[in-house]
């Protein structure tokens, strides 16, 4: 009588872990195929949404920054929906992920800080994709804002990555939110050279060049002098340009006013120094 009853016993036990095991299985593939299934429908939408936006000429900026919030969002709500499948009570792991969440949140605050940063960012709009900026120790081009960073494009083309929290709180130059921008040049001429022939020459090398404005619109070029430095006359030169052609004049220029100014006769200094024999 006991061998029957612990056969029947065993044979049940087997049979439920056969059933569990079986409806396991088949649990694990239909949440394998839900999984697959909406990660195919979530790049979809990803794309619809991009294309959306982009038909709607939406600003980069915030086209970016949308595009980052729909995946994060979609994806955990794929999680969420395979969980279930796997037989996880979503509405416990809901309520574990908001507990969690607040500790997570306490802990990870200055990430937190960075999504609001973003968002700020995109309100405020102190630059925008395409931008050229200094912050942060940093110079280039906006390549992305994200949520939680703004990506920068440098000009010997690295990608530096830079959190949106000291963004929104920090200084920030933008060189491309102005249309125009006022170059500035230090020329240094030796004493004995014709001042006047220096300053005849440097505002025809800017009167000659397409790319200063001299329309009115902005103040006329300026040549003075700057300083009397011990072994220079220093002149300083300001033209004012479109931002876009900053530093084709601020090159041009120099280079223009390296053979310009030998050639009518004005010297550049070398430094000096006055040695007085006292016998």
């Amino acid at each position: 009588m006991e061998k029957f009853i612990s056969s029947d016993a065993l044979n049940d036990f087997l049979h439920t872990i056969i059933n569990s095991s079986v409806s396991f299985v088949i649990h694990l593939a239909i949440a394998i195929v839900v999984f697959y299934v909406g990660r195919w429908i979530i790049s979809r939408l990803y794309r619809w949404v991009h294309n959306m936006l982009n038909k709607r000429k939406a600003d980069q900026s915030l086209t970016t920054f949308l595009l980052s919030l729909v995946r994060i969002t979609l994806y955990f709500l794929l999680i969420v929906v395979v969980i279930g499948i796997l037989g996880i009570e979503t509405s416990s792991f809901i309520a574990l992920f908001a507990s969690a969440g607040v500790a997570i949140g306490m802990a990870l605050s200055g990430t937190l800080q960075n999504f609001a940063g973003g968002v700020l960012i995109l309100l405020l709009k102190p630059y925008k994709v395409g931008d050229f900026i200094e912050a942060q120790g940093f110079t280039g081009t906006v390549k992305e804002i994200q949520i939680f960073s703004t990506i920068l494009t440098t000009g010997d083309n690295k990608s530096i990555i830079i959190p949106n929290g000291p963004l929104s709180t920090g200084s920030i130059n933008n060189y491309s939110r102005e249309e125009k921008r006022r170059v500035d040049w230090t020329v240094s001429i030796a004493y004995g050279s014709d001042y006047q022939k220096a300053v005849e020459t440097v505002k025809g090398l800017l009167a000659s060049n397409p790319a200063v404005i001299t329309d009115g619109s902005s103040p006329e070029p300026m040549v003075e002098i700057g300083a009397l430095a011990a072994s220079s006359v220093d002149l300083t030169v300001r033209a004012w340009v479109k931002s876009a052609d900053y530093w084709d004049v601020f090159f041009g220029m120099n280079r223009a006013m390296l053979t310009a100014l030998p050639a009518a006769g004005v010297q550049f200094p070398f430094p000096q120094l006055d040695v007085h024999m006292v016998k």
